[in-house]
This record gives structure tokens, C-alpha cells and sequence, in this order.
């Protein structure tokens, strides 16, 4: 490894020994980890708690996790060192990251971290460490759903559930900025600031007659259907669809099973499609990562940081998320 910073043999860092519960993270000294030939060393510096995390300390989604498991999944710090072939990066570079933590990587929630360099990305100047990493998960999820899955195009109708969400809302502005109309729901009083997005209208999602207010707003039919709330019934989706519609199925990992109407899909030529940012290429994330970028310079869209807490508090953060405390986005802090 290549680097002028003097880095410690061990570090402190929030990790767990066995999937379980939020009170099976410990916080304690692990080795500083090892460099690659194309990897980078990064001291963190923040990192955003995603609900995906709380999956993945669980078990409720399985992947490799080599034990003891660094927790977390993005960042935003500085480089510290990097392997010969990690071409581009230098010392005392702010860069992010949002795809630790999964697929056997380590994860963020530690004083350093390595990252592969195709997963990291230089910083922007004009943009905040803290707003870069609390949209980092919201904001390229709602693009890879947007455009990679549902290849939503300019003049397109977009129906997005969830509207005042983290990834609803960057959505919402992906989508107007992009020159589609965009039909949300949220609360009532969250109205106003997604039409501030960029959204056409917003109805209510508690209205009784809701199917037939978003009948109304869409007559031909929702081109892409986005539904980032996981509260929507599948059925009742598809038959919002358009022809040659796309429904990008991206929230609801705890939901039962779902009646799917094979007929309604065929007849319109309408499509049902998975989407989870853990499985994303890292192409796809690259592209995703320079979209993040454009939504924080160009849209009025900001990630809603609601509270931050010492990076040794991981296990209370993980806790706060899963009681569903946290309404935005909370900030763990080295």
C-alpha cells in the first residue's frame, strides 16, 4: 500500500460476532484492514444508518458475512492510502461509498474502512460530507429504480408512493428533473413540499377512494409505477399500469404473498420487475453515484438529516431504526 498518513495497527469499530439482534453489536478494537492491490483505505469520517443494515445484522437478508462483521453500508471520510492499482486516488481525497456491508465486504461503522476503488467516489467540493453520505442510499436507489429498472423517459407519467420518504422524495425530484410528470402520495401535510420536488399532484395515501383519484390523474395509465412505501397491494398496482408500463417492485421485503395478475400484465405488455441496490453492478453504481451528484446540485431535493449520534452508539441507532423512530436520516459521527 501506498500512502504518506500514519495509520494505526487497530482501530475501534461497531461489529457483530453472530446475526441477531441490534444489542449483538459490540463496539471494540479490530485490526485495521488489510489493502488490496485495487483497493483504498478510507478514515471515516461519517456514516448514514440505512434500514438495510438492520436486515442484514439480523439475518432477514442473507448474505455472506465474514466474522467479526464491520456493520454499515455508507460513508463519506478521506483516503489514507491506496494499492498500486487503485489509479486516481490520492492522499487526503474526500471520497463515499454506498455498498459495504454486504456480499462478504465489511462494512463502514468503523475508524477505517477498505473499499474497492470501483465502489468509491471523489467527493465534489461544493457538496457536504454529511448531505453526500445521507443521500447516498435513498438517492441511488430512487435513480437504479428510476432509470436503470424502469427506464422512465421524458414525457413518461410516474406514479411514486411514498412521496415525502427518503427515497420517495429523491424520486419525486429524479423524476420531474428529468422531464416526466410525477403523481405522489404522501400525507396530506407532507403535500406541499413534494409538489416543491417537482410533482404534478399528490393525493393523500389515506383517502378511501385513492385507486380512483390515481385513476383520475393518470387516464392512459402510469408508464413506471414506483412504490417505495412497501405498503402497496400488487394487484391494485398493476391494473394502474399503461401499456408497456413497468412496475419496479423496490420496498416490502417482509410482505406476504401477493396475488399477481398474470392477465392484466400480458394484455398490456406491462412488466414486473425486482429491484434491490445490493445487487446492482458496480457500473450501475457508478452511474447511480454521478446521479446523486446531480440531485443535490440541481434539484432542491436534500436528504432530512434528523439526528447524529457517536459512531460507538451504532447498536442504539440500529434499536431507533427498527422501533421506526427515525422519520429521514440519522448520521453516525467518528
Amino acid at each position: 500500500m501506498t500512502g504518506t498518513v500514519p495509520v494505526p495497527p487497530t482501530m475501534q469499530a461497531a461489529y457483530i460476532d453472530s446475526v441477531g439482534s441490534a444489542d449483538d453489536i459490540h463496539w471494540g478494537e479490530l485490526p485495521v484492514p488489510s489493502v488490496g492491490p485495487t483497493d483504498v483505505l478510507v478514515r471515516v469520517g461519517a456514516v448514514a444508518v440505512d434500514p438495510v443494515d438492520t436486515f442484514v445484522r439480523s439475518g432477514t437478508y442473507a448474505t455472506p458475512l465474514p466474522l467479526p462483521f464491520v456493520v454499515g453500508r455508507d460513508l463519506v471520510g478521506e483516503v489514507v492510502g491506496a494499492g498500486p492499482g487503485a489509479v486516481g486516488f490520492t492522499d487526503g481525497q474526500r471520497v463515499w461509498c454506498n455498498s459495504l456491508g454486504h456480499a462478504g465486504r465489511q462494512g463502514a461503522c468503523a475508524q477505517y474502512a477498505t473499499v474497492a476503488a470501483e465502489r468509491l467516489y471523489v467527493a465534489p467540493d461544493d457538496i457536504d460530507g454529511e448531505h453526500l453520505v445521507a443521500a447516498a442510499h435513498p438517492a441511488a436507489s430512487a435513480w437504479l429504480a428510476l432509470f436503470r429498472h424502469g427506464r422512465l423517459r421524458a414525457g413518461e407519467t410516474v406514479y411514486i408512493g411514498g412521496g415525502a420518504g427518503n427515497v420517495g422524495g429523491a424520486a419525486v425530484a429524479l423524476a420531474a428533473r428529468a422531464g416526466a410528470r410525477v403523481v405522489a402520495t404522501a400525507r396530506a401535510e407532507d403535500a406541499a413540499a413534494v409538489r416543491e420536488l417537482g410533482a404534478a399532484e399528490v393525493l393523500d395515501y389515506r383517502a378511501a377512494d385513492l385507486g380512483e383519484r390515481l385513476r383520475r390523474a393518470a387516464p392512459d395509465g402510469y408508464d413506471v409505477h414506483l412504490d417505495t412505501s412497501g405498503h402497496g397491494v400488487l394487484a391494485e398496482s398493476v391494473e394502474l399500469l399503461a401499456g408497456g408500463g413497468r412496475l419496479v417492485a423496490m420496498a416490502g421485503l417482509g410482505a406476504g404473498p401477493s396475488e399477481l395478475p398474470l392477465g392484466r400484465l400480458y394484455t398490456r405488455d406491462a412488466s414486473i420487475v425486482g429491484f434491490a441496490i445490493s445487487n446492482a453492478t458496480t457500473d450501475d453504481l457508478a452511474r447511480a453515484a454521478q446521479g446523486v451528484v446531480r440531485l443535490l446540485r440541481d434539484t432542491p431535493w436534500r436528504p432530512r438529516i434528523v439526528g447524529r449520534l457517536p459512531l460507538s452508539r451504532t447498536a442504539e441507532a440500529h434499536r431507533r431504526l427498527e422501533a421506526g423512530e427515525v422519520r429521514g436520516r440519522l448520521i453516525l459521527v467518528v
